[in-house]
């Protein structure tokens, strides 16, 4: 029932325990229909229905229903931060659900409506408001925006839904991993164990590594242990059965049009076979910078001119399924022995290995770490040699041991309110370096303060907003940070001429001054170090 998933979504907000987010979970797909637990799964997924309703449209029929101006109307929504929420807020609300209709119901009541008239879909919208509580108005207005972000990972679900299927946690991952539609899948075909040789596109789950915390000398003897550049890349998984070839990111799109210039190294893979690996710009058999590969990866057709600019080849290091069997549970030198055999079979620039870095002892792999960013890594994956291939995030096989991040201390010049818990704290930040007298934008970041800190920057930001666009405020210079970046590449699209990579804020410097912060100068050396241009 609607409610029943209304009570689930704010169940999980309150709860931080991952234990806790289990037993919710759990407790949920057993009492749930079949019909509305399989659309849970696909929501808590990624894999959202299309939206029928944009924004606006959504904004001015809850206005006319609370009779609100615009000014105020908007007000309210930057302070909460998030639209849906913002309008179950504003709505009237009697406390009382007046509904009993299951999630799934109101699901294809909304699928229905995409070729519907705006007058239709606003009466049909307009009328759930009018049935539903405003726990069940909140999710609602989700299921139409499609923001359902309640820190639920798949793996978290995977665990849950093992505790009433008769089926492995690893079992689990892979059959709700792949392309499947829950408007046309049921629970019992989901998890039927026939269905990965119904689905021939069906990658594999991954198996993801947990960082290195200080150095890997506490892992054991390093001849147990082999090492390789973690690439700066896309994970993804080529599959090929029945002669047909599909290309997966590990976020589970597809991605097989995005990268035509594999279709000749794809024919030539064997049937029933799927390799994991690293989606590169790459030339002459050597990466390129991923900035390059950003270029493309955005884009709905991919020009000739762009194929020839950045060309991409995929680094395998890995094997999963090999003559149409799943060698998941072979040691990782068996499955590396034959990844070897099928990428010197298949002979393509296209399709590369990736090499395997040799060292005697961890001292020795700590000085070739210094060199990842020359290589355009991120430093090095350490896989125990005997270890299997399992599903998501395990303590203990696999490690990813990334370099040092860069840093480049800037000054906070506008602020934004954050989202969900945060919706009424300025928690987004940009930052500036100075260019001579004045001050260039470089930087956004929102994640490295403490919740005290945070409140300590609000209350600033409150006190010393100087203009205001929208939800952004324009604030004193005077808060220096210490900014924490993976790379730098040069962007045409940014007025400092940089972009950074995986930017947060490592530090607030409180014994720094405003005119004691780095250049822009500082930032373009960076460039011309690091070379990611």
């Amino acid at each position: 029932m609607m409610r029943l998933f209304a009570n689930l979504f704010v169940d999980l907000g309150n709860v931080t325990r991952t234990s806790e987010k289990t037993a919710l979970l759990a407790n949920y797909f057993q009492q749930a229909p079949p019909e509305d637990a399989i659309w849970v799964i696909a929501l808590f997924s990624g894999r959202r229905p299309k939206r029928i309703v944009n924004s606006t449209l959504l904004g001015e029929w809850c206005r006319e229903l609370t009779t609100l101006p615009l000014w105020l109307f908007e007000e309210s929504y930057h302070t909460v931060g998030d639209l849906a929420e913002t309008i179950a807020l504003l709505l009237p609300d009697s406390g009382e659900s007046h509904s009993s209709l299951p999630l799934h119901q109101y699901i294809d009541a909304l699928r229905q409506l995409e070729s519907s008239t705006p007058e239709e879909k606003k009466h049909y919208i307009q009328s759930a408001w009018s049935e539903l509580n405003r726990t069940e108005k909140l999710v609602f207005n989700k299921l139409i925006t499609g923001g359902f972000r309640i820190g639920v990972s798949q793996q978290l679900m995977v665990q849950a839904l093992a505790e009433i299927i008769p089926l492995e946690p690893s079992q689990v991952a892979h059959q709700i991993s792949g392309k499947w539609d829950p408007a046309t899948t049921t629970f019992q075909q989901l998890f039927d164990p026939g269905a990965i040789k119904t689905d021939v596109s069906k990658p594999y789950p991954f198996f993801l590594a947990y960082a290195v915390e200080d150095d890997p000398s506490g892992l054991g003897e390093p001849d147990e242990w082999q090492a390789e550049w973690k690439w700066d890349g896309i994970r993804g998984q080529l599959v090929k059965r029945e002669g047909k070839a599909f290309v997966w990111s590990r976020g589970e799109e597809l991605m097989t049009e995005k990268f035509p210039e594999y279709s000749l190294m794809l024919e030539k893979l064997p049937d029933g076979t799927v390799l994991d690996g690293e989606i590169l710009p790459a030339k002459d058999g050597r990466p390129l910078p991923f900035a390059l590969l950003q270029t493309r990866i955005g884009r709905k057709n991919v020009t000739r001119k762009q194929l020839e600019a950045v060309p991409v080849a995929f680094f395998a290091y890995d094997l999963l399924e090999w003559q149409g069997r799943d060698i998941r549970e072979l040691q990782l030198e068996e499955r590396r022995a034959l990844l070897e055999q099928v990428v010197t079979a298949v002979s393509s620039p296209q399709l590369l290995l990736s090499p395997v870095v040799s060292f005697d002892n961890w001292e020795a792999l700590a000085g070739l770490r210094g060199q990842s960013r020359e290589a355009f890594a991120e430093g090095f994956m350490i896989k125990r040699k005997r270890s299997s291939y399992q599903s998501g995030r395990r303590r203990g096989d696999w490690w990813k041991w990334k370099i040092d991040p860069l840093h480049i201390d800037a000054v906070m010049i506008y602020a934004q309110k954050g989202h969900g818990r945060r919706s009424n704290l300025y928690t987004d930040y940009t930052f500036a370096v100075r260019d001579g007298d004045k001050l260039v934008a470089f930087a956004k970041a929102y994640s490295g303060l403490t919740d005290r800190e945070i409140a300590q920057v609000d209350a600033f930001v409150k006190q010393n907003a100087l203009e205001k666009f929208g939800p952004v405020r324009t604030v004193k210079p005077e808060l220096v940070f210490e900014i924490a970046f993976e790379g730098i590449a040069a962007s045409g699209r940014h007025k400092s001429g940089v972009a950074l990579r995986f930017p947060r804020i490592s530090r607030w410097r409180q014994d720094k001054k405003p005119d004691e912060i780095n250049t822009l100068e500082d930032l373009h050396e960076l460039l011309q170090r690091y070379g990611k241009t």
